[in-house]
């Protein structure tokens, strides 16, 4: 496991870069977690007795990088849960999509629903049982003619199960490297990043927008000259 890249620490919240291919909690397959690195992490740097407290506020997928928060406190825990819940909570992603997109900016809003059994969701009709409504807006920031793929910005409206991965890969548009939705890139790393956060600080209120980009390397080399 590389070193932790703290991007912002204090008494109550931690912000991270969350490297790929590692969970945000632990799961089945016993792998090293986010939570555990980080609750070592603050045993370590601060010598702790005991547990140390670390709250799970919001997740990322497995496979995809980026930034996260996690609470020091249950207060803070607390209250970053709620602004989850009211969508005060902003995470903005970058992802890398097959093909031309039909227009420069755009709106996606579909009904998903999850499989349990295979970790899968798909698109279905308004008004299946247990669908839920998942919407999301797109903004294109470069388009490679030669490989055919586009650089995009995503916005995310609401937090459903695989949302991006999902609805990206309906429109026709799927993910490069999406081992599970996706057409191009198999065998290589997803191209969907979080790279922007924005919270209100839980005790100051503050308004607080954090940032981190993936390296320019492989298939986000697209990324290079790119001003976001």
């Amino acid at each position: 496991m590389e070193k932790l890249n703290v991007i912002y620490e204090d008494n109550h919240i931690i912000v991270v870069e969350k490297p790929v291919n590692i969970p945000s909690q632990g799961d089945k397959t016993g792998d090293i977690d986010m939570l555990t690195i980080i609750k070592k992490y603050i045993k370590e740097k601060y010598n702790k007795p005991g547990d140390v407290y670390l709250g799970l506020v919001h997740r990322l997928d497995r496979p995809v990088g980026g930034i996260m928060v996690f609470a020091k406190t249950s207060k803070a825990a607390g209250r970053l849960s709620e602004q989850v819940r009211v969508k005060d909570f902003k995470k903005k992603y970058l992802v890398i999509v097959d093909g031309k997109m039909e227009a420069e900016k755009g709106f996606l809003e579909d009904y998903l629903l999850k499989n349990e059994k295979l970790n899968m969701s798909k698109v279905v009709k308004e008004g299946t049982k247990n669908a839920k409504l998942a919407k999301l807006d797109y903004e294109v920031v470069k388009y490679n003619e030669e490989t055919n793929l586009s650089l995009l910005k995503i916005n995310l409206h609401t937090g459903r199960h695989h949302q991006i991965r999902v609805q990206l890969s309906n429109s026709g548009h799927s993910i490069y490297g999406d081992q599970k939705y996706g057409t191009r890139g198999r065998g290589k790393q997803i191209c969907l990043w979080a790279y922007e956060l924005s919270i209100l600080h839980p005790i100051t209120k503050e308004i607080m927008t954090f940032k981190v980009l993936p390296n320019v390397i492989n298939s986000w080399k697209i990324l290079e000259d790119t001003k976001l």
